[in-house]
């Protein structure tokens, strides 16, 4: 409190100065107070500015979007306030976008994903805030006859920053499934390198052997596959399903096509395969059934996987993808098949077609089990009507066979009565082509059946009661009678086979050697047959004992036509005149003997008998049947020709010399 002195006439000037200016002072005080207490008065009434983070933005949004939420049913009765976060919100999470950006050129500024970074899952869930806040938004029930133009500028600044973050979340999903992060380095596998991986590779791929390629199977880092199954979800929420599919699916098929390259599988025209020689056609088939057994059994059951990691939220999305992807590589492979069913047949492509058929058959239960039912029938229907293809291709290739026999019409005759290359040939064909008997019994069922199918509809309709009664009565009694469609063909085979080597055996002038022709032939077709088990059961044993009882009789043909006529130089007719040996006789037999046996040397040794056994059965019955007679002839009658010259004469051989110069037969060797 200020005391104010009284002024006097008495009092200075001096001292009434300076109360005025103390005076002054104190009241300047005091309104600077006042004017303090004021500006309080007005702070007061004004809202507090608040700091806003990201982070506490995103709490504050959450409350408002419950709010809104408490809301959806009602239409509010005035104007919504939208509180000072939401604009604060939308600039912040604005503001982080750029810093995930990528590079002008389109690609990330460093080869590092941005899921390495620590506000990762703060970004994706921003995202999911401003997507729900523009759901909100957007279903808010306004009241009618509204002018407030604020929800306009707030949906419009809402869209921008949401279309803003998807265009960012698309590049970088793109980026991501565009990176080495499903092993695409064919050179090593990294599986030892990173423990933290979801390994999506079936149990199958364990089996592979160390010499095949190493694939493209999707196998995804933890980290990784959840960054993904995020973003996949967050865009999908957001309305951006059609981009997140689509940037997908072209990633997946992209890196499909490069492991089909990898694996040596190139797409390939129906022309071009037509044009193939076939030596680059066989490599082609081989890299086929490498591919569609890898496609079947490790690439669909990867991707299967992945596609359900990814799209763990929508099943229905996965199975659709995974449907499309493996479908159209699908269609890519079966259309090789069918395209090569097509081609000139032959029966040397044979094996081939078999092998593919065999891969096409073995896989098809592994990859019905990963097919979702809305495609499972189309696949179905296309690898049915490929696997039919190639088995239509190979009977009609096998038949071929056939064909090569009866066109086998050469008039050359084999040197030396030896085997025939048209039997070595069909006989190694059968022997290689019953290494696949499981197989060919079935295409031969499987074509027999659409053969009847395929019958005119009035023959079915008139036989249709009798076979259905016959089906059921017999079928048993049927099965285990007849001999299967294959072994029916392959008896036919043998049958033709028979045929041609008969009519090539005629053109032998020597009906010697026409034998050992068919017996050369015969013992090669047997001993095949005895050698492959699955032959034997075809052709049966009646089949082979008949084929062994033609083979004695050939033999004993064979004897008659050379050795019988050998025998008949030491009959005894005309040799004896009352009692006593006509010497001028005697001679002549002798020596018949000796050029006749001079002459059966000299071309029978150049004969071929290349089967040891059949070569020693047949010295040994010579020997067994010729050195008795010799010898019992000549120790008959030697006596009486005139010792020294006369003997030497006409006794050439001793039993011995006979035994030896027999053992040279069917040697092959030509003596000069």
């Amino acid at each position: 409190m200020t005391f104010n002195v009284p002024v006097t006439e008495s009092t200075p000037k001096a001292a009434i100065q300076t109360q005025k200016a103390e005076e002054a002072k104190e009241n300047e005080i005091e309104e600077d107070i006042q004017e303090q207490i004021d500006q309080e008065k007005v702070e007061e009434t004004l809202p507090i500015e608040i700091h806003y983070t990201i982070e506490t933005a995103s709490d504050e949004i959450d409350k408002f979007l419950s709010t809104l939420k408490n809301n959806d049913d009602h239409q509010i009765a005035s104007p919504l306030e939208i509180p000072e976060v939401v604009w604060r919100f939308l600039d912040l999470f604005e503001e982080k976008i750029p810093k995930h950006d990528l590079g002008p050129d389109g690609k990330a500024k460093t080869s590092t994903p941005v899921l390495a970074e620590e506000d990762t899952l703060l970004f994706l869930d921003s995202v999911d805030r401003v997507t729900r806040l523009a759901r909100k938004m957007s279903e808010m029930k306004l009241p009618e006859n509204t002018s407030d133009q604020t929800y306009g500028v707030l949906n419009n600044r809402i869209g921008g920053v949401q279309q803003r973050a998807m265009s960012f979340l698309e590049d970088e999903f793109r980026f991501i499934l565009d990176q080495d992060i499903f092993n695409l380095d064919h050179k090593k596998d990294t599986t030892k390198e990173n423990n933290q991986e979801t390994d999506l590779k079936p149990v199958a791929e364990s089996n592979q052997s160390a010499e095949d390629p190493i694939i493209n199977t999707p196998r995804v880092s933890l980290e990784v596959s959840s960054w993904l199954n995020k973003m996949a979800k967050v865009m999908i929420s957001g309305g951006y399903e059609s981009e997140c599919v689509e940037i997908y699916i072209i990633a997946r098929r992209n890196a499909f096509d490069e492991s089909l390259n990898n694996l040596g599988f190139e797409k390939i025209s129906l022309d071009d395969v037509q044009k193939m020689h076939w030596d680059t056609l066989e490599r082609e088939i081989a890299s086929w059934i490498t591919t569609f057994s890898q496609c079947t059994n490790v690439y669909f059951a990867g991707e299967h996987k992945l596609a359900e990691v990814v799209f763990a939220d929508q099943p229905m999305i996965a199975s659709s993808l995974f449907s499309n992807l493996i479908r159209g590589v699908m269609i890519q492979l079966l259309n090789f098949a069918e395209a090569l069913a097509m081609t000139k047949r032959s029966a040397e492509k044979l094996f081939k077609v078999l092998d593919m058929y065999e891969c096409l058959r073995d896989n098809i239960p592994a990859l019905n089990a990963l097919v979702p039912d809305q495609c499972a029938n189309e696949l179905q229907n296309e690898m049915m009507a490929a696997k039919i293809r190639l088995g239509e291709a190979a009977i009609f290739m096998f038949c071929d066979l056939e064909n090569s026999i009866k066109s086998d019409m050469a008039k050359t005759t084999v040197p030396g009565g030896a085997v025939h290359p048209l039997t070595r040939y069909t006989m190694n064909y059968l022997k290689y082509a019953c290494e696949y008997k499981n197989t060919l019994e079935q295409v031969f069922r499987e074509h027999w059946k659409i053969e009847r199918t395929d019958s005119s509809s009035s023959s079915r309709q008139e036989t249709e009661g009798e076979d259905q009664s016959c089906d059921n009565n017999n079928n048993d009694n049927n099965n285990a009678s007849q001999p299967s469609p294959f072994a029916q063909q392959l008896v036919s085979v043998m049958d033709l086979l028979d045929q041609n080597l008969d009519a090539k055996s005629k053109m032998y002038k020597d009906v010697s050697l026409s034998s050992i022709f068919m017996m050369n032939n015969g013992r090669y077709i047997l001993q095949k047959i005895k050698g492959s088990v699955e032959i034997h059961e075809a052709m049966g044993d009646t089949w082979c004992r008949k084929k062994s009882s033609d083979l004695r009789n050939y033999h004993k043909t064979y004897q008659r036509e050379t050795w019988g006529r050998l025998l008949g130089c030491l009959g005894l007719d005309g040799l004896m005149a009352n009692g006593k040996v006509v010497k001028p006789v005697l001679k002549e037999k002798f020596k018949s003997f000796n050029s006749m046996f001079d002459e059966i040397h000299r071309t029978q040794s150049t004969w071929v008998v290349s089967d040891d056994q059949l070569q020693s059965e047949l010295r040994v019955s010579i020997s067994s049947v010729v050195i008795p007679a010799y010898r019992s002839f000549m120790g008959r009658f030697s006596q009486y020709l005139d010792p020294g010259r006369q003997t030497e004469k006409y006794i050439k051989y001793q039993p011995e010399d006979i035994e030896t110069y027999i053992d040279e037969l069917f040697d092959g060797k030509r003596k000069p």
